[in-house]
C-alpha cells in the first residue's frame, strides 16, 4: 500500500466486474480524539483516505443521483469526526466504513486513517480496515 511514504491507489475498478472506484484522498479534519489526558483536551489533525468499490448497476445519464457521491461522504464523515470525542482510531474507521457501505451500491470500503501530531519523529501513525457490504 505505501512506498517510502507515497500512498499507492488501489487498484479497485474492474470493468469485467462492473466495479467503479470511488476514493477521497488526504482529508485533513481536526479531531477530538485519543485515550490520553491532553488528547481529550487538544484536538488533533488527521488525515483520512477513503477507497469505495461501487457496483456500477444504473445508467449514469449525468446524474448525481446515480452515483455515490463523495460530497456526501465526506460531509458525514466531517459531522461524525465534529460530533463527540472518540477514543479510538479503530472506532471512528468502523463508524466511517458503515456510513460508506450505508449505500448499498457500496460493495467495499477501505478506511485508512492517520494521526498527523503524535511523534515528532514519525510523519502519522494510524490506521488502516477494509470492510464489505454484507
Amino acid at each position: 500500500m505505501a512506498d517510502r511514504g507515497i500512498v499507492v491507489p488501489l487498484q479497485i475498478a474492474d470493468a469485467r466486474k462492473a466495479i467503479r472506484h470511488v476514493f477521497v484522498r488526504d482529508l485533513l479534519l481536526v479531531c477530538r480524539i485519543g485515550v490520553h489526558r491532553h488528547e481529550t483536551v487538544q484536538p488533533q489533525r488527521v488525515r483520512i483516505n477513503l477507497d469505495l468499490a461501487v457496483r456500477e448497476d444504473r445508467e449514469l445519464q449525468d446524474d448525481l443521483m446515480n452515483v455515490v457521491c463523495y460530497e456526501r461522504l465526506t460531509d458525514a464523515v466531517r459531522a461524525l469526526v465534529a460530533g463527540r470525542h472518540i477514543k479510538l482510531l479503530e472506532t471512528l474507521a468502523e463508524e466511517i466504513a458503515a456510513i460508506c457501505l450505508a449505500d448499498g451500491r457500496v460493495q467495499s470500503v477501505r478506511v485508512r486513517i492517520e494521526k498527523l501530531d503524535v511523534f515528532a519523529d514519525a510523519a502519522s501513525v494510524g490506521v488502516e480496515i477494509e470492510r464489505f457490504a454484507s
